[in-house]
């Protein structure tokens, strides 16, 4: 399962004043604890008015669903009709954030770790050949280096 940080706009009108803010950021935050989410810290009313965004950590498996569910969670907590913004996802470098990478594209793959002699790892990482008709290798290794921090290659079977 990948840490997500799912974002969503819980005032795109730009009415509620900061004390609302606040209020409905501890609800949210109160609502979300025991999922294990958590609402990141940020002055939402220093935000634009039309950019307040909340920002919640989840490990999820499924960030649409989870995201669906923040937004429930914040139209009651604020009485706005709040809109999803942009996902993005943690790396910790774990094999776990490779197989989201290829997950992120469509793909499946195995993933194999092995220790570099310079001190990082490398990932040998098979894919379909016909996963990379649709996908551009270079898309992926440039995915899968940033989240693992490792030396890849990519090979197909």
């Amino acid at each position: 399962m990948r840490t997500a940080v799912l974002r969503v706009n819980i005032d795109p009108a730009g009415e509620l004043t900061g004390e609302s803010l606040a209020r409905g950021v501890e609800e949210l935050a109160a609502a979300l604890a025991g999922s294990g989410g958590e609402v990141l810290e940020k002055d939402l009313g220093a935000a634009p008015r039309t950019r307040r965004e909340v920002q919640v950590l989840l490990d999820t498996a499924d960030a649409q669903a989870d995201t669906a569910r923040v937004i429930e969670i914040c139209a009651r907590v604020f009485g706005t009709e709040p809109v999803a913004g942009v996902v993005t996802y943690v790396s910790r470098g774990t094999d776990a954030d490779a197989y989201g990478v290829l997950a992120g594209f469509g793909l499946t793959g195995e993933v194999v770790r092995l220790p570099g002699t310079d001190g990082y790892d490398i990932l040998q990482v098979r894919v379909r050949e016909a996963d990379l008709e649709r996908v551009p290798e270079s898309r992926i290794h440039t995915a899968l280096e940033a989240s693992t921090n490792c030396e890849v290659r990519i090979s197909t079977v």
